[in-house]
């Protein structure tokens, strides 16, 4: 049997380990544009604040590593065209410019997403750069060795996380985003508050509310962006709006959402038989919704690519789902969150939603040291079942939204969250564990 994977970042690659740690004796075929695999784009922030010293340490695989396993790895590759009746592809060699046909038995689709890039007057001036792969992050820093001011386009995850690493390298950070708060997708107002607090105590200027409509430059190079309020002065802007997935490839081929993300069932397969599709090409069902979203998180594209190899002959395991749980540190502060927020709970579902908030220490008062820790819980006010929440504390709490990503899955009740057994000991926590705790405040709120 031959299996033909295209694409391999994330969920390719763990679908080819997987694939060749289950079938040996299987072929597996690698079509890939770039010339390298497993890049971990989430960590390009820690490289441009030097809290990684070389790019290339955010690999966690490689051709050779693959080959090594017997992958035939066809590095610079591009899949031009698939005919999913026939099971052939058409690739391109981008080296030599070569055009041949491949077949296959069974193909994985690990096609990812692009960075979304908007047609707004000046785009082309230089310095004006994305924030995706290996190649972009070499650009970004050797640009920034020299740029005094820096514009970053886009307070999610990424954006935000770029603007504390140009700020913390010394240079004049600007952070533009069209909503009011940063990272708004994924925390209530009283956890961006408290982010945005630590951006404009470090000097960085948020633009919050602004729109971007063009670029000014000279000598080709961008000199000025201009928002619908305002105009900030940078010789380079970092653009990292949001993804799009990268399913070009197979449009009207296969089933999408409007977006072009690829429907898929339980067990990774797509609507064409003998196709398998996983990562930030495709939909994920978003349990605490009970519904199908479009959320491309490196998490999910593990779970995806080990999941299509273990259901690569025949369905054998189920995937359960996500709930988006997320972290990121800014500053001092440890953040995370998972499932719905507040608002994204009344904005898209017809819950009858309920939030409610503690601050308490992490751990007894008579302890050396302790901090302060911020913990809200969002459920429905109807049936009591949670739906998310997000913490922030200095001290590193974060692994409770795994904890309670898993209570979301479970759709377990603030009741049972309340009086869930978690262990008590000084040097960690309190005798009511924090979960606990909002939990309790949580039934004082139905």
């Amino acid at each position: 049997m031959k299996v033909i994977v295209v694409g391999c970042t994330h969920a390719g690659t763990a679908a080819v380990v997987n694939i060749k740690a289950l079938y040996k004796d299987i072929e597996v075929v690698v079509y890939e544009r770039n010339d390298n695999v497993s890049f971990l784009s989430c960590g390009i922030a820690l490289n441009v604040g030097g809290v990684i010293d070389t790019t290339e340490k955010l690999f966690y695989n490689s051709p050779k590593k693959l080959a090594d396993m017997g992958v035939i790895t066809k590095m610079e590759h591009d899949v031009q065209s698939i005919d999913f009746k026939t099971k052939k592809i058409q690739v391109k060699d981008l080296k030599t410019g070569d055009v041949f046909e491949d077949t296959y038995d069974k193909l994985v689709l690990t096609i990812g997403s692009w960075p979304i890039v908007p047609k707004l007057p000046g785009m082309d001036y230089e310095n004006i750069e994305l924030c995706k792969n290996y190649h972009h992050a070499l650009t970004i820093i050797e640009k920034s060795k020299t740029a005094q001011k820096v514009v970053v386009v886009g307070a999610g995850y990424i954006g935000v996380e770029l603007a504390e690493a140009f700020e913390k390298k010394g240079k004049k950070t600007t952070l533009i985003d069209a909503e009011p708060r940063i990272i708004s997708k994924y925390l209530d107002k009283p956890f961006t508050d408290l982010a945005e607090k630590q951006f404009t105590d470090h000097g960085i200027h948020l633009a919050l509310g602004e729109k971007v409509e063009s670029f000014e430059g000279q000598d080709g190079k961008v000199t000025k962006v201009i928002t619908n309020r305002g105009s900030y002065e940078a010789d380079l802007v970092v653009m990292c709006i949001g993804f799009m997935p990268n399913t070009g490839l197979v449009k009207d081929q296969l089933k999408t959402l409007p977006n072009g993300a690829i429907l898929i069932d339980e067990y990774m397969r797509a609507s064409e038989e003998d196709v398998f599709a996983g990562g930030d090409c495709c939909v994920v069902h978003f349990n605490p919704a009970d519904d199908t979203r479009y959320i491309p998180l490196a998490t999910n594209a593990v779970r995806m690519g080990t999941l299509i190899a273990q259901n690569l002959m025949k369905p054998m395991l189920r995937y359960m789902g996500t709930q988006g749980t997320s972290g990121i540190r800014i500053y001092d502060y440890n953040i995370a969150s998972t499932g719905l927020t507040e608002e994204l709970a009344k904005e898209t579902t017809s819950y009858k939603v309920g939030a409610a908030m503690i601050q308490e220490n992490h751990r007894p008062e008579f302890m050396p040291d302790y901090e302060s820790t911020l913990l809200r819980l969002v459920f429905d006010k109807e049936t009591g079942r949670v739906l998310g929440g997000q913490i922030a504390s200095k001290y590193d709490v974060t692994e409770l939204m795994n904890t309670l990503s898993v209570v979301i899955q479970n759709k377990m009740t603030v009741d049972e969250l309340s009086m869930t057994d978690f262990f008590f000991q000084p040097w960690f926590n309190k005798p009511w564990g924090l979960l606990n705790q909002v939990a309790l405040a949580a039934r004082e709120n139905q």
